[in-house]
């Protein structure tokens, strides 16, 4: 018998196996039908990040065949099953995603300007917008009979050659150097370029004095505007521009160390509209109204309250979100708020995911590049970390009103607040990592006390303030407010100086982020006990994050910064004069929170007037690296020689084709197509800005230029 051939074949036993699984999988999906609906955005988000990560339109049309090929497999699935609904509807929703945002970069964005241009600019002013820590203003302009130019231009103008009479419809003359939006300049660095692309801006520039005024603004400048110079005006010390903001969503007038103590200490959201701001808006708007309604018996016998009081609060909310510029976070949080005040004036539950899910889907119908963003992303994140703690039976249990005494109440609130500040800082410390390459590691601690002061103490007085200033009686609670605010900079500056506050980490790759992403998804969005697969996928990425290799060479797309991290573990610039805007993007994206040093101070580096030479360790191996630090040309014999000698070599101009390093030459032709380079010399890697092939529409094309010269100089 133990020669005769198998009863069963493989190929049974397989799909005996797949069958089974197949029905496990239905059998999950039909227990989790409830959650389905919330993978909607999360599929139409999967074919938005496709589109910016797949540089050409082969392969964002590649993309949506493939989900297309993906929806078909489902209809052969048999009929009515959850699977081929997740299919079908995954895929087809992929697709959608895909095509929504290809579709409106190629309909709405403004290409940018070919190559810098230095030029008199006449145009019509379409926005101001102050910015008194700066000392400038900036200006959004339509330029005019200037069909060479983008239909939108930015340019800053310093507070001293700021003439009067610029507004909106102003029409004003300057001189001006026009640059194409800035790209990022390292890896994982802010892209401005993207963000200008969807925001109509083709170009930006500083212009040059004087700034002639042809025909003064006729409009009244904005309500935002003059609230933001009146509450300016009216708050002493530091803590104006904090009220500012809380008003208009305008930051311009805070201070630089003031919004770095912000963010180290886990309060920057409370700079950005969005829930907290408007949920405690449209709460004190309903709480007035039904209290006031309740005043009149025959409005409490006869009227909807609470419906009125809703309707109250959706005006207050939308008027709130127009009067704060309408971005992101505060349209989201708008969009729940109105969700929310439907649900209640319906007398149902509306505080659940669904509610997230469908405000996400209504943003990403509207502003689909929103999603690769901070802003979008920290702000969903965080509400559904919320709504999925609180849905949570053992969290309700927890947290569920009871007869107790004073102390154990107080005790559980805290504590409370102390959960859900923890599980936000959680879920926020990847998406600060990629786009800050830092985190907050005490926010939990430090929105324990600022919620409710800001909550509590700060708008209410703010709003009082605001509303006595109409009959002039105001003055008394600016006081207060202003000194609410210097505790909540005091409670920010003392937070962000612990040593413990921040957490960095050098530029993220793409692949571990979306990993742990999408198994931070799995947990919040699933109910089942499959739910805690996601935790693989978090663990391996954060594991990942942890062993990522430092680079030990970070270069500019320009080619004139660059840092290096020396065998002590130090980082030193190239150029000494480099600014603090420098110093800090490339520290942030080493990972290095030390201060930078310079180049020619090391031992090992021997620097002269026009060129450094350097020994780094990496892999096990000595480097040798050459770099130029000068416009000043150098003789063919020496630089020949030394070329030849270096394993790197880094100038920010084009390199003769005699110049042959043994490894690597990096120059202005080189940097064109590449933008901003992390060199891992451990590891031998090269990262690049730029990706081969790039044909996103806010990509400026390198120009060819003219053949290199060859004579006996640098």
């Amino acid at each position: 018998m133990a020669l005769e051939p198998r009863q069963t074949s493989v190929g049974g036993n397989i799909r005996q196996a797949g069958l089974r699984l197949f029905a496990h999988l239905e059998k999950g999906l039909e227990h989790e039908r409830e959650q389905l609906a919330l993978w909607v955005p999360v599929a139409i988000g999967i074919g938005i990040v496709a589109w910016f990560i797949l540089p050409n339109r082969l392969e964002w049309f590649g993309f949506c065949c493939v989900s297309l090929a993906f929806a078909s497999a489902g209809l052969v699935m048999p009929t009515g099953g959850r699977m081929q609904q997740v299919f079908v509807l995954g895929g087809v929703l992929a697709c959608a995603g895909c095509v929504l945002i290809w579709g409106k970069a190629a309909t709405v964005g403004m290409p940018p300007l070919a190559r810098p241009v230095f030029m008199e600019v006449t145009g019509e002013v379409k926005a101001v917008n102050a910015i008194p820590a700066q000392q400038m203003s900036r200006l959004l302009l339509e330029p005019i009979e200037a069909p060479a130019l983008p239909r939108l231009v930015r340019v800053n103008i310093d507070e001293s050659g700021m003439p009067r009479g610029v507004g909106e419809g102003a029409i004003i003359r300057f001189r001006v150097r026009l640059m194409p939006p800035a790209a990022a300049s390292l890896p994982g660095g802010y892209d401005f370029a993207r963000r200008a692309y969807f925001q109509g801006i083709g170009a930006t520039g500083r212009a040059l004095k004087p700034v002639t005024v042809l025909r003064p603004s006729a409009k009244e400048r904005p309500l935002r505007a003059r609230l933001f110079a009146h509450i300016n005006g009216r708050v002493s010390g530091p803590g104006a521009g904090i009220a500012a903001a809380l008003a208009t969503g305008d930051q311009g007038a805070i201070a630089d160390e003031d919004a770095e103590a912000m963010r180290n200490s886990g309060l920057a959201h409370l700079l950005s509209i969005s829930g907290l701001h408007v949920t405690a808006l449209v709460g004190a708007v309903i709480f007035l109204l039904m209290r006031l309604m309740a005043l009149s018996r025959r409005a409490a016998l006869d009227w909807p309250l609470m419906l009125i009081a809703a309707a109250g609060g959706a005006l207050a909310g939308i008027g709130y979100t127009l009067l704060t510029g309408a971005e992101v976070p505060t349209v989201r949080s708008c969009v729940a708020a109105l969700l929310v005040l439907g649900g209640l004036a319906l007398g149902r539950d509306a505080i659940t995911l669904r509610l997230v899910a469908a405000g996400a889907v209504i943003v990403l119908m509207f502003w689909p590049e929103a999603l690769v963003g901070p802003s979008f992303q920290m702000s969903f994140a965080a509400v559904v970390a919320l709504v999925a703690l609180g849905e949570h039976p053992k969290f309700r249990a927890f947290v569920a009103g009871r007869d107790e005494g004073m102390s154990r109440r107080l005790a559980r609130n805290v504590g409370t607040m102390l959960l859900t500040g923890l599980a936000v800082e959680l879920v926020l410390a990847p998406i600060a990592l990629l786009h800050f390459h830092k985190a907050g590691m005490l926010g939990a601690f430090a929105n324990l006390l600022a919620i409710p002061l800001t909550t509590f103490v700060v708008m209410p007085l703010e709003a009082l303030a605001l509303l006595l200033d109409i009959i002039g009686a105001g003055a008394p609670f600016w006081w207060l407010t202003g000194h609410a605010l210097d505790l909540l900079l005091a409670i920010a500056h003392g937070v962000s100086a612990s040593p413990w506050a921040v957490v960095m980490t050098p530029t993220m790759p793409m692949g571990i982020f979306g990993a742990i992403i999408m198994g931070g998804l799995w947990c919040l969005l699933w109910r089942g006990q499959w739910r805690w697969a996601g935790m693989f996928p978090v663990a391996i990425g954060v594991a990942a994050m942890l062993m990522v290799s430092p680079p030990e060479i970070l270069i500019t797309g320009d080619g004139r910064h660059v840092a290096l991290r020396s065998s002590s573990g130090e980082m030193v610039l190239l150029r000494a004069r480099a600014g603090d805007y420098v110093r800090d993007m490339m520290a942030e994206s080493a990972g290095f929170g030390g201060v930078m040093g310079t180049l020619a101070d090391l031992p090992e580096a021997r620097c002269s007037t026009d060129l450094c030479a350097v020994q780094l360790q990496g892999g096990g191996r000595t480097w040798r690296l050459l770099l130029t630090r000068s416009d000043v040309l150098v003789d063919r014999a020496i630089f020949e020689r030394d070329c030849v000698q270096a394993d790197i070599v880094v100038a920010d101009r084009g390199l003769p084709p005699w110049c042959r390093p043994r490894w690597l030459k990096v120059d202005r032709r080189l940097l064109a197509r590449t933008g901003g380079l992390a060199i891992d010399l451990d590891q031998g890697l090269v990262r690049s800005t730029k990706m081969l092939g790039d044909a996103h529409p806010w990509v400026v094309q390198p120009i060819r230029s003219s053949k290199p010269r060859s004579n006996g100089q640098l």
